[in-house]
């Protein structure tokens, strides 16, 4: 498995988790072109969030999308 480096994830994507009660409420998360989080490189805060966000899908976030962001 090859290493994902904080310049591919850099590179413009994100995972967006859409809240399923909420409107307009998401969670958005730098990642690399296949969704792959790199989480050493997040704050505490937002890994927490990023882990919970996972934790949840179905039941408070919809699966996760990814797509290119936008600077």
């Amino acid at each position: 498995m090859k290493t994902k480096t904080l310049d591919a994830i850099q590179a413009g994507y994100e995972i967006r988790f859409q809240s399923l009660f909420q409107e307009g409420r998401a969670l958005t998360f730098p990642c690399d072109a296949e969704g792959h989080v790199q989480m050493d490189a997040l704050s505490d805060r937002a890994r927490d969030n990023y882990l919970y966000a996972r934790a949840v899908v179905g039941r408070e976030f919809a699966t996760p999308a990814v797509s290119p962001r936008y600077h």
